[in-house]
């Protein structure tokens, strides 16, 4: 969804965005039901967002950089009349982080008018974007989602309605996007055929919300009603809503670090506890590598549920040892490696009397790039802790994600670099374990089987072409990069 070389080396993962939408019967503003959406996925973005409703076919939007709550006041909301909207939260892993970038994007063109909100990334799409620049399509931004609105408007011109549009448009696309499409009349929402990101539908009397999440339903009080299946597009209009099923078929191809770390623990993502996996992760960890301790902890929050779950396993007491100060900005947007370490110290700060002279398993998510491994452990040393023993409730980075999530390039990655008894000692801590690729299936249930773990194994369920593999190598897809100009090819 976002091609530049702007950002920084970062530790630590990130989402790229989440999607809320809602065709309302009057029962519920949308809005403001937007507004109470996004709150609920602002751990999906939080550089942008933005609101674009219909009021009986006429376009209005808003959206600036930061979070929900800076962007949207009941000034600005009360504004935004219709009787449809959609809306994003974004976070850039690579594209610029600037204003004509935050989404949704507001798209006026000769059929009307159309307002996109995208989750995920093409693998294509330089190849689509320099075909339609070769034909003269002159871009405003540098995220791919202007792509997707380029093919649907071409697309349209061919076809008697959007949703058409639509249909046709997404058999161009490769690569992972959960999309929300707003026209004149309708709302429709589409799921690529991997359904590498969540999307679900939820009900309000009759009032049809999609969300990236199912905790956003909960937000506005909408009823869970489904998934969206993948390479699934549903409409929603006057006449009540339909759904276009996949002639297609790929095998399901969800991110299982949602599960991990991107979903919020209360969400349920197709028919699976984000809690109850993340706790399952926990069990297997205890399990795979014991040790004797005197205390569980976890590291706010993504690592709290695994720690519950180590500590059920184990028998080992767990804490809350660690208290994260929610009102912190993001450390890796800090300009010096010095400055992200001083916010860590300000964001994280242990209780002294529950750590001093005890043995001590601190379960964190993951390690990345490894450039602020060590925080944990001296932050707990200098606490008084005996011992440190680190569990890490996913596998090792192998590999670099294609499909919407910034996991780098190979050579940034400490797990390609490293051995995990190197990375032991670089951490500062007395053992080290990793969740095992091969306990996924266990961690999800061992019913589960339709998921991506690329980033862990190398084994990319969607085609990703050289051009798209340059650019991830090159630290993010530069549009603007002429050697972009390749023939596709398969890597």
């Amino acid at each position: 969804m976002n091609y530049s070389f702007d950002n920084l080396p970062k530790e630590g993962l990130h989402e790229e965005c989440g999607v809320f939408g809602i065709y309302s019967d009057g029962s519920l503003n949308p809005a403001y039901a937007c507004y109470n959406g996004l709150l609920a996925l602002q751990h999906r973005g939080q550089e942008s967002c933005g609101i674009a409703v219909s009021d009986d076919g006429v376009m209005d939007y808003h959206k600036d950089m930061g979070l929900v709550t800076e962007v949207f006041n009941n000034s600005i909301l009360d504004s935004l009349n219709g009787q449809m909207a959609v809306s994003h939260v974004r976070y850039s892993t690579a594209g610029g982080s600037v204003l004509e970038n935050a989404q949704p994007l507001v798209m006026r063109y000769v059929k009307g008018t159309l307002a996109v909100a995208h989750n995920g990334n093409l693998t294509n799409a330089i190849e689509i974007r320099n075909e339609l620049e070769r034909r003269g399509a002159i871009f405003q931004t540098t995220i791919d989602s202007e792509v997707i609105c380029y093919v649907i408007a071409r697309e349209r011109l061919k076809c008697r309605s959007a949703e058409d549009a639509i249909i046709q448009a997404v058999q161009k696309l490769e690569g992972a996007y959960s999309l929300l499409v707003m026209s004149p009349t309708k709302l429709i929402a589409a799921r690529d055929p991997h359904g590498f990101r969540p999307l679900c539908m939820g009900k309000y009397n009759d009032s049809i919300v999609f969300a990236s999440e199912s905790a956003a339903l909960d937000a506005c009080g909408a009823e869970f009603v489904r998934d969206v299946e993948p390479g699934e597009i549903i409409v929603v209009d006057k006449n009540g809503v339909r759904s276009n099923k996949p002639t297609k078929k790929c095998n399901k191809s969800l991110c299982v670090f949602e599960y991990i770390y991107f979903a919020r623990t209360d969400s349920y993502i197709d028919g699976l506890s984000v809690y109850e996996t993340r706790k399952q992760a926990g069990r297997i960890l205890a399990r795979e590598f014991p040790v004797e301790a005197d205390l569980v902890i976890g590291v706010p929050e993504s690592g709290i549920d695994a720690a519950i779950g180590y500590s059920e396993e184990s028998g080992i007491p767990y804490e809350k040892a660690i208290v994260k100060n929610g009102y912190i900005g993001r450390t890796f947007i800090k300009p010096t490696q010095k400055d992200r370490m001083n916010s860590v110290r300000i964001k994280l700060n242990p209780i002294v009397d529950m750590i001093k002279g005890k043995r001590v398993v601190v379960i964190d998510d993951s390690i990345v790039r490894g450039t602020t491994i060590d925080r944990i452990t001296n932050m707990l040393r200098n606490a008084g802790a005996k011992e440190v023993h680190m569990r890490i409730s996913s596998p090792p980075f192998l590999w670099p994600c294609y499909y919407g999530t910034d996991v780098p390039s190979r050579g940034e990655l400490i797990a390609v670099n490293h051995t995990v008894d190197e990375i032991c000692k670089l951490s500062g801590a007395d053992t080290l374990g990793y969740l095992p690729a091969r306990c996924l299936d266990e961690m999800l249930g061992g019913k589960f089987t339709g998921y991506c773990d690329a980033c862990f194994t190398g084994l990319y369920p969607a085609p990703v072409t050289k051009l798209t593999f340059k650019g991830k190598e090159r630290g993010g897809m530069n549009f603007d990069n002429k050697d972009n100009c390749a023939s596709k090819e398969e890597t």
